[in-house]
């Protein structure tokens, strides 16, 4: 085999033949046909430039350092060759060391003991911490991933700390958090509901407002929409309110007529409500659930009455009721909780007909369904019943539970559970048995059911929680009117944390004493009583008095009246106290006499003017007086003359 090589421009061309002649017969032939020989002759001259250029860059550089001027031309790189040259270098996984390492790796390694390398890690690296085939796993290691999974969880709870709300004596049944974290809202069997500012309150967490929005009926629900800005109210009447954050009503829900047999053609509902909340992205848009065996979906704070009725069936097509309802975080599904036990779902992208999922007996019959609770992610859902158990279900398969929990007693039919906001804890509490001192609060593990820790609150019921995610604080309402907040030191943020550390400054508060008076006009002198009189003549006459009023000093007008120093410095106080000039004239008196009183004796005795040219001043010289009858005769006498 014969090879021959055509050098066209920067592109290697490669002939191939069997022998010589066929190769040069080839060339000939192509060369008279396609111009071959003129291309040779041109990649040749091409050829001859290109070495004679590298001699001129290679003497450019010994002199001047530099290959060419102006522009640099493309390096040109032959992968072929550096794949080859890779391959060569590359050692074998025999080959490499811990002392192949580089140094600050190396020093990485040997600071954690426990070969944790923070940020990427080499090829090299990345070899030598992971095992190899001899090397056997440690028994135990399952064991300690597991109880460091625990050890997280456990310190991921917040109750290094917690603090104490009075909201009053009766129990708890609603709370309900702001989305920003800066109000709390509670409300009780005793009608009120209150208004937590922690940003205006001080360590004696006493609330801002509370008020009675729904008269006399207990408030079993309240839930901040997603913007924060208002707040919906569900109590024992049938008519659900929505409030502002500063509790003034902007809207009643419409009562529907009695005495209609069908629920779906009345304007709102007939019973007691149960249970609501808020669309989780629409603005004003709400749930409402009650005892006439409906759900409605209520659209616009304007519009007061409902947008959309689906009705709870049980087994055989009879009526039932839902004790609580909830939305999913994607508004795509709306899961109920029935009296009858069990838990029906709905999508909202379809018509609310048939029910999605429907689970008979997920929980004891006649026995409340007292919380319906998504997680964050979507896919679990907790409900918690009068039955003392809370279950776990996940939608893929809602026929079975994914774990049951007993031996939860409850008496209240709002106690609830909640997800911690990672989703890796379930959070509930307990009501208080005659044979115990203390309810608890019990924290699970979804992934591995087990019981992570309980804390003991009170002495009384347990029955509202709520674990705010963006607070990171826990907040519990017991059957004995308090609200505790635990929180963690270095994990929370805000809310209770504003309020420690305010200092209580006890207000002062005027004291008035009413003292009854007893009139005796005809009692003797030492006996009587002086007049009571009101306080704002005496506040008026005491203003008058300069001394209890402390009137400053009135100053000083043109020198007259007000306060002069002993001792001025000024040239006005100097030449008043000299000059006598503060001595008050009557005014009663004619100016013109009280100056030509002095006239006489300045003639006599002058002291200004007169001794200041008395040897240069002339002696004055007057013209006689004339006689006034001469006058009258000098006229007379000029007309004669004329004459």
């Amino acid at each position: 085999m014969q090879r021959g090589k055509i050098a066209f421009g920067k592109i290697n061309l490669s002939l191939t033949a069997t022998d010589s002649k066929a190769s040069d017969n080839a060339i000939s032939g192509a060369g008279t046909s396609m111009g071959f020989k003129k291309i040779d002759k041109e990649a040749m001259q091409r050829k001859v430039e290109e070495i004679s250029g590298d001699l001129e860059s290679q003497n450019l550089k010994e002199i001047m350092g530099i290959t060419s001027f102006g522009r640099k031309t493309a390096k040109i790189f032959d992968i072929n060759e550096q794949i080859a040259k890779a391959k060569e270098a590359a050692p074998t996984h025999t080959q490499i060391t811990n002392a192949e390492l580089s140094k600050d790796n190396a020093l990485e390694v040997e600071e954690n003991g426990d070969n944790e390398i923070i940020g990427p890690l080499p090829s090299i690296a990345l070899s030598n911490l992971q095992p190899t085939k001899d090397e056997e796993p440690d028994e135990g290691s399952g064991d300690e991933e597991s109880d460091d999974d625990e050890m997280d969880l456990f310190k991921n709870i917040p109750n290094t700390h917690e603090v104490k709300m009075q909201h009053g004596n009766k129990a708890i049944l609603a709370l309900a958090g702001d989305p920003a974290g800066a109000r709390l809202a509670s409300g009780s069997i005793d009608y009120d509901m209150c208004f937590w500012d922690f940003a205006g309150m001080d360590s004696s967490m006493r609330s801002f407002r509370t008020l009675q929005p729904c008269d006399n009926y207990p408030i079993r629900g309240l839930q901040y929409s997603i913007t924060g800005d208002v707040i919906l109210v569900i109590s024992g009447n049938a008519q659900a309110k929505v409030l502002d954050r500063d509790g003034f009503e902007k809207m009643e829900c419409v009562k529907g007529d009695q005495y209609i047999s069908d629920m779906s053609q009345t304007k709102g509902h007939t019973a007691q409500l149960t249970a609501g909340c808020w669309h989780p992205f629409t603005k004003e848009e709400f749930l409402t659930a009650a005892l006439d065996g409906t759900l409605r979906i209520w659209k616009g704070l304007r519009n007061k009455e409902q947008n959309t009725v689906i009705k709870t069936r049980a087994q055989g097509g009879l009526k039932t009721s839902a004790s609580s309802c909830g939305y999913n975080r994607d508004a795509t599904l709306i899961a109920a909780g029935c009296v009858d036990g069990s838990l029906q779902t709905w999508d909202t992208r379809k018509m609310f007909v048939n029910t999605t999922h429907c689970v008979r007996g997920a929980h004891q019959k006649n026995c409340e369904i007292t919380s319906v609770m998504f997680s964050y992610l979507g896919h679990l859902i907790a409900t918690r019943s009068n039955d003392e158990t809370m279950k776990l279900w996940e939608l893929r398969n809602l026929k079975e539970p994914l774990h049951t929990w007993s031996n939860l007693f409850s008496r209240y039919d709002t106690t609830d559970c909640c997800f911690s906001p990672d989703d890796r804890l379930l959070v509930t509490g307990e009501s208080l048995q005659k044979s115990q001192q203390q309810a608890n609060i019990y924290f699970y593990n979804v992934q591995t059911f087990d019981e992570v820790k309980r804390i003991p609150v009170t002495d009384s019921h347990i029955i509202k929680t709520l674990w705010h995610p963006k607070l990171n604080q826990l907040f519990v309402g017991c059957g004995n009117g308090v609200i505790k907040c635990y929180y963690d030191e270095r994990r929370s943020f805000r809310g209770a944390k504003l309020c420690v550390v305010k200092t209580y400054r006890k207000k002062k508060h005027a004291e008035i004493m009413g003292v009854s008076q007893i009139i005796t006009p005809h009692a003797l002198p030492m006996f009587r009583q002086e007049k009571s009189r009101s306080s704002r003549k005496k506040v008026e006459k005491e203003r008058l008095d300069p001394v209890k009023s402390r009137r400053p000093d009135l100053p000083i007008t043109s020198g007259q009246g007000g306060r002069v120093a002993s001792s001025g410095g000024t040239l006005s106080s100097y030449v008043i106290r000299n000059l006598g000039l503060s001595k008050r004239v009557d005014d009663d008196q004619d100016p013109r006499e009280a100056i030509l009183k002095y006239a006489k004796e300045a003639e006599e005795n002058p002291y200004w003017i007169a001794p200041a040219y008395k040897k240069t001043q002339p002696k004055p010289v007057f013209s006689e007086p004339v006689d006034p009858n001469e006058e009258q005769n000098e006229p007379n006498l000029k007309k004669a003359k004329k004459e």
